[in-house]
């Protein structure tokens, strides 16, 4: 069983939650590193939520930027498309 990386993240009241890394990925075209994740909870449609922010690997306090461009957002974007279709596929195998 593999190792899932959680940490936590404090939001706009002051309230530490648990979050879990889904994957993470450094992008070419922006040569920045982006950290998709998850608080486990769902959406008003049953879906879980799902969250994504910029990330700097070698900065121990593990700081998570906020993606301000319309181009950053397509990036991510395609690579949870990517993340959904490939954990879809290990899952038919099973």
């Amino acid at each position: 069983m593999e190792d899932k990386f959680t940490f936590k993240v404090t939001d706009d009241e002051g309230k530490e939650i648990e979050c879990q890394a889904l994957f993470s990925f450094e992008a070419e075209e922006t040569g920045k590193n982006y950290m998709v994740y998850t608080d486990n909870t769902n959406d008003e449609e049953g879906n879980v939520k799902v969250y994504a922010a910029i990330y700097e690997p070698e900065v121990d306090e593990g700081l998570l930027k906020p993606i301000e461009t319309d181009e950053e957002w397509e990036i991510v974007q395609k690579a949870l498309e990517s993340f959904q279709s490939e954990e879809q596929e290990e899952g038919d195998e099973l």
